[in-house]
């Protein structure tokens, strides 16, 4: 049989509808329980979402279902699947489901793949799940999967290490070898929470697309309840390791009955982008006066080129855009589109080829390091990921305090009374003023990260996706506190984000980036709901609607991608 028969022929299932069932399944981790009485079902060719936030259990019940608990997890309960209760198997019998019979595309493929091998190496060791002695056969197939998945050149990604390739076609590579031994299940772990709208959209199509044509059964694990509503027949609900709800996608997400479940729909972006409109409206602003008068960021005719491979990549080429006081401006767009540049510009850690940057009339380039300290002074970022950007061995109340004992601002008593300002203006307490950052959870490492740029009392505050990293509840609750910040500070935001639903719920202005250009910009609501570029329309048609048939009608064939990621 030739490889592309092999990859296509159909699968001789039994006459049995049901593929997976779990029942009373309990986990725990030692003393603590963590996962409690949870049950449900899955049919071949089916597709069921687990959401909820983090620490809600979902990762856990797929990680049981796949026997892949770490040493102190234990789990009880039933798990059957194909007709076999596997959570009582024999190791040694079990492990011939894994990978076969039950695939797993994990959340992260920076850290799933190994950096010093190429993904040729890495390939062999899923083919040789396929009992196929000839490495040519092997190869061969590795290289037709890549194809299915939408890798336009399989043979430079088989030769290619993992940072070479884009995140976008690091997750295509896990998928591939997810499904190159053709397995009945295919456990996909938050598998699109780290990628840009559009290639989120690409992966997800995907998946649909293998789910359809290989009739595997999709066990989805995400916290988005958008994409859950979007792309699974079913939906369970997860809260502290217990169900909340269950049952059709089309009920669940239209008549959620839980407390729990109508809290995450009125969380997700893309399904209340209103939600803050009054906070976002100026005449809150303690500046309103100001709005019309000297923006208070000005970039004009700003280029950027770098040198990489002895080859000159422009990566900001002629953008322009201007935010008025005590409002938020975002930039949007792909990796790669010049986003990341265009805000160390801004912070005067590059300098422009061309162009000119303000700050509150100030100009940036051009100046030494000693004068940028006026402008820091007055201008503060916050990082993507608090936890790399906190220093683990700092208390709370030595990282916030920090900026006012370099500026040496105020005597010892001010500065304490104003790291508790701080504090208090992101709803934070005393009582963690000595707590280091791993004590703390995501939405409270990320509010002493706002509560540092804070304490300066700055006028403009960079936000670098700064909610990219957190559940969509905790997101709402970091939104909320910056939105209301703003309202009694009058603070001026430049919010750098690939979210574009949570973009229309918190910008007023927005600048659609494309490799390196300024494609189009204005007021948020004119340019979402009536864009005039195709790229922004592209952009904007990847948001997930959360959109479930009535009667989940049969999803419609989906074509490979024509815009596929670059090899970096």
């Amino acid at each position: 049989m030739a490889p592309q028969d092999r990859l296509t022929a159909p699968l001789k299932l039994p006459h049995t509808p049901l593929l997976l069932q779990v029942e009373n399944l309990n986990v725990s981790y030692g003393p603590q329980q963590v996962v409690r009485d949870v049950g449900f079902r899955l049919n071949r060719g089916k597709s069921l979402a687990l959401i909820g936030e983090s620490g809600s259990g979902k990762s856990t019940i797929a990680r049981a279902i796949l026997r892949l608990l770490p040493g102190k997890g234990h789990a009880s309960g039933r798990v059957d699947f194909d007709g076999r209760d596997v959570l009582g198997l024999p190791e040694r019998h079990f492990r011939p489901l894994r990978g076969r019979a039950i695939g797993f595309v994990p959340q992260d493929p920076g850290n799933s793949l190994n950096p010093v091998r190429t993904i040729g190496s890495q390939a062999q060791e899923a083919a040789a799940l396929l009992n196929e002695p000839n490495a040519a056969i092997r190869k061969a197939l590795i290289l037709e999967t890549f194809a299915q998945v939408g890798l336009d050149n399989p043979q430079r990604v088989y030769d290619s290490y993992p940072h070479q390739l884009s995140g976008g076609m690091l997750q295509r590579v896990l998928i591939g070898l997810a499904v190159l031994p053709r397995p009945s299940l295919l456990v996909a772990d938050e598998p699109t929470s780290a990628l840009d709208v559009t290639i989120q959209k690409r992966i997800l199509d995907l998946l649909s697309k293998l789910q359809q044509e290989l009739d595997i059964s999709l066990l989805l694990i995400t916290h988005d309840l958008a994409i859950a509503a979007e792309r699974a027949d079913s939906l369970v609900v997860l809260k502290d390791g217990a169900i909340q709800e269950a049952g059709s996608t089309a009920t669940v997400f239209s008549s959620p009955t839980s407390a729990y479940a109508r809290k995450l729909h009125a969380d997700v972006p893309a399904l209340n982008p209103d939600r803050y409109a009054r906070l976002r409206d100026p005449d809150l602003r303690l500046l309103k006066a100001d709005i019309t008068k000297t923006p208070k960021i000005e970039v004009r005719a700003v280029t950027k080129t770098f040198s990489v491979d002895g080859k000159a990549v422009t990566a900001v080429n002629d953008i322009s855009f201007a935010v008025a006081a005590g409002t938020t401006h975002a930039l949007v767009g792909e990796s790669g589109s010049g986003k990341t540049t265009a805000i160390r510009l801004l912070l005067g850690l590059e300098q422009p080829d061309t162009g000119k940057i303000e700050i509150a009339g100030e100009q940036v380039n051009g100046r030494s390091l000693e004068s940028l300290r006026f402008v820091w002074r007055h201008l503060q970022l916050v990082y993507q990921n608090p936890f790399t950007s906190l220093d683990p061995t700092w208390t709370v109340e030595k990282l916030v305090r920090e900026p006012l004992d370099r500026f040496k601002i105020g005597t010892r008593d001010e500065r304490n009374e104003r790291v508790r300002e701080a504090l208090a203006n992101v709803g934070l307490c005393d009582h963690l003023l000595s707590r280091q950052p791993d004590a703390l959870s995501g939405g409270q490492r990320q509010r002493v990260a706002i509560a540092r740029a804070l304490v300066l009392k700055p006028d403009v505050i960079v936000l670098d996706e700064p909610t990219s990293a957190l559940d969509v509840s905790v997101q709402a609750d970091i939104v909320e506190v910056l939105l209301s910040l703003q309202a009694n500070l009058g603070l001026t935001y430049l919010f750098v984000s690939h979210d574009l639903a949570l973009v229309r719920q918190l910008a007023h202005t927005v600048s659609v980036m494309h490799r390196g250009r300024v494609v189009e910009q204005g007021a948020v609501r004119d340019i979402f709901d009536d864009p005039q570029e195709p790229y922004t329309a592209s952009l904007l048609k990847s948001i997930p609607s959360g959109a479930a048939p009535a009667a989940h009608a049969p999803r419609p064939q989906i074509r490979r991608a024509v815009h596929q990621e670059q090899i970096a």
